[in-house]
């Protein structure tokens, strides 16, 4: 009889653990995460800060939660985080015992691999009684986007004749100063006119200072990027490596132009991610203009929407039309006999044009 009342008192005690801990145990939790930066370049590393809180009177006896992140994500992290990683999808799991009243905020540190558009759209979150009797899980949603641009390379990583555009750019624009044109200051000359100094910053630096100048050629620039890798290929990249070098020629590149004030474009002929007709960003100012320019290199699918030569022929026929001459920087692993004609139309209505190749391992080009 004894026997009896301990079996049944001890089935009460268990029914009763799981009703308190197990039924209301993702009741009144919380969990956020969050980038310290929306934007970055492929190879940076970012800090992704998880939040979670239990904000009831009862403990949680376990709490897993498990998230699916992109491959590309490489996480410098202890063994607190289990990762099961496959080719475009890693999937994070981890395990909290959480006091009443009590928050955890974890820190990792990740490496953005690879360019792209990341969207991460929910976690899962399951708990259960000190006995794992009972179980209960719930999706969360934590809408996050993060835009990563190809990577930024050094100048000796360019192909050499990115030396010579350039020094083209240079000398194309610092010819003539023009005198409505002020762009800030500088210290005074001997050959400059007494009516260009600057009064107020020279009682500032206690220095003659005169106004600087800017300079009447203000060449536009177009960068041109070929996702084929030859002239008889079609649809999917198949060396997506040699795709990605040239888009970070081409990020290079923008970030050289937009520096120095210069007024920059891009066009593709490949496949974005937001769009299936053909991407040409038209040449203009500023870090904002940039980064435009950025993401619409992240948003590249390393897939082929029209032929190249179709694209320079576009091109041409725009140019032929306007006035507006530019400096055009064409990032290919080949030029063919068709494109050279469209190169040679480019060339003859005034137009600059430059080819760089993308180069191979080995530092040849295709």
């Amino acid at each position: 009889m004894d026997l009896l009342w301990f079996i049944v008192v001890g089935f009460l005690l268990i029914l009763l653990e799981v009703a308190i801990l197990g039924v209301s145990v993702l009741k009144r939790v919380t969990y956020t995460r969050e980038f310290e930066k929306e934007r970055c370049y492929a190879g940076d590393q970012l800090v992704m800060t998880e939040k979670i809180a239990n904000e009831k009177r009862l403990s949680i006896p376990w709490l897993r939660l498990e998230a699916m992140m992109p491959a590309s994500f490489s996480f410098q992290t202890g063994e607190e985080l289990g990762i099961s990683k496959g080719n475009i999808y890693q999937n994070h799991q981890s395990l909290f015992t959480m006091k009443p009243f009590t928050k955890i905020s974890r820190r990792h540190f990740v490496i953005c691999q690879n360019r792209g558009i990341f969207q991460m759209e929910s976690v899962t979150m399951t708990g259960g009684d000190l006995l794992n009797l009972f179980s209960t899980s719930r999706k969360l949603p934590v809408t996050i986007s993060l835009i990563v641009y190809p990577s930024i390379l050094a100048d000796h990583e360019m192909p050499s004749n990115f030396e010579v555009w350039q020094g083209e750019l240079e000398v194309s624009r610092w010819i003539v100063e023009d005198p409505f044109l002020i762009v800030g200051v500088r210290p005074y000359g001997a050959s400059d006119p007494m009516n260009r100094i600057h009064w107020s910053a020279t009682a500032r630096t206690g220095e003659l200072q005169v106004f600087k100048q800017g300079f009447s050629s203000d060449p536009q620039t177009m960068i041109l990027y070929n996702i084929q890798e030859s002239e008889d290929m079609w649809s999917v990249v198949t060396r997506p490596e040699l795709a990605e070098k040239g888009l970070s020629y081409a990020a290079t590149a923008v970030s050289y132009a937009a520096g120095r004030g210069l007024k920059t474009g891009f066009a593709h002929n490949a496949y974005s991610e937001k769009s299936d007709a053909n991407i040409r960003i038209d040449a203009d100012y500023g870090s904002i203009h940039a980064e435009y320019i950025l993401q619409a290199m992240a948003e590249v699918q390393l897939k082929c929407l029209m032929p190249m030569e179709q694209m320079l022929r576009n091109e041409a026929d725009r140019q032929e039309a306007e006035e507006v001459q530019l400096d055009y920087l064409l990032i290919t692993a080949y030029v063919s006999s068709a494109m050279e004609v469209q190169l040679t139309r480019l060339r003859s209505t005034g137009n600059r044009v430059t080819v760089l190749f993308i180069e191979n391992e080995g530092g040849e080009n295709e």
